[in-house]
């Protein structure tokens, strides 16, 4: 006998279906792009048997987004198609404590990059900012060293807090079937004692629900406090560099000069505006999520997901454009490409 679906079900799983193409494409271009960045770099390392503080930048960040991008595809692949696999045993705590450690490296790492480009470009007549310069490519270990730090601290509080999630779902679905069981025996017969029993054994049960929400609420904010940390070091790095930029433009239209590097600056300068746009963006999503998260809007998650998705591939396909290395050698590849498709 065929089993029968309802229209629900079936508007379900095809919303479910589009909703996984469309991070399906996002996840794999990003991870294309990213995996595009570190070929280069690792080419360039075999052969130069070095690489400087920008491009240990770049590396880490581009493998932080490959890896973000694949479990956050795994993890709503799994949710949206196949969730009793997700659920079995500790997976769904697994994969969610490794997509949020590699985002959260992914939006350290970047913060690290944009304050590496303020403190090598940005020129300031203070004592303690020339000697960031002079060590900068000294502290560039130790600002990946910290993020690699307090992805892990994040990593695991996200462990934690999905554990505890599936507590408060236990615990709400225990309460709900104690509480129909609890209305149920209400009687108009009954006595004022047995009343005033059943109400205590609701308050009970409305208390236990708060202490939950409280356990939960503390993991939310410290992941949304590490964020909101990389995201002021950006705005102060990123405002910093336009200004120093924006300075030096107009002594040199004053001076009339023209400085070799301009160029290079103007680059870095529409790479950190745009940066601090999409970063800025991405922040919003991100505290939004959590929100939602809380109140367990699971539609508003997977819309928001779609820029969080679409985040680390766009913006490093500026990096890309932004740095000549990466740039030659994109356009060497696009046209050889090119040349093969012609010839076919």
């Amino acid at each position: 006998m065929e089993a029968c679906h309802s229209p629900h079900q079936s508007n379900v799983t095809s919303s479910g279906t589009i909703i996984v193409a469309i991070i399906s494409l996002e996840a794999f271009a990003g991870m294309w792009i990213n995996a595009f960045i570190i070929c280069v770099l690792c080419i360039g390392w075999v052969r130069k048997k070095t690489l400087n503080s920008n491009e240990k930048i770049l590396l880490i960040l581009s493998f932080s987004r490959i890896s973000f991008l694949y479990f956050s595809w795994v993890y709503n692949f799994l949710y949206l198609l196949y969730p009793e696999y997700l659920y079995a045993h500790i997976m769904r705590q697994l994969i969610a404590s490794f997509q949020s450690f590699f985002n959260c490296s992914n939006l350290w790492v970047s913060a690290s990059l944009c304050v590496f480009y303020c403190i090598k470009i940005a020129s300031f007549r203070n004592s303690f900012f020339n000697y960031l310069k002079v060590k900068i490519d000294m502290i560039v270990p130790w600002l990946l060293l910290g993020s690699g730090i307090l992805a892990l601290a994040v990593g695991i509080i996200t462990y934690d807090l999905n554990e505890s999630m599936q507590g408060k779902n236990l615990n709400e679905s225990m309460q709900s079937k104690n509480l129909n069981e609890t209305m149920q025996s209400i009687n108009l017969n009954e006595t004022m004692h047995n009343t005033k029993l059943n109400f205590t054994c609701l308050g009970k049960f409305w208390k236990s629900s708060i202490r939950i929400d409280k356990n939960i609420f503390t993991p939310f904010f410290l992941i949304g406090f590490g964020c909101a940390v990389s995201f002021m070091a950006v705005i102060f790095a990123a405002v910093f560099l336009l200004f120093s930029l924006w300075r030096h433009k107009n002594k040199m239209q004053t001076n009339s000069m023209k400085d070799l590097s301009m160029d290079a600056h103007i680059r870095a300068m529409k790479s950190i505006l745009s940066f601090l746009v999409m970063y800025s963006i991405n922040f919003i999503c991100l505290v939004l999520t959590m929100y939602y998260s809380m109140m367990n809007e699971t539609t508003m998650i997977l819309l928001l997901s779609l820029y969080l998705y679409a985040f680390p591939g766009v913006h490093s396909l500026i990096l890309i454009f932004s740095n000549p290395k990466l740039e030659k050698a994109l356009l060497k590849i696009l046209s050889c490409v090119k040349c093969e498709f012609f010839m076919k």
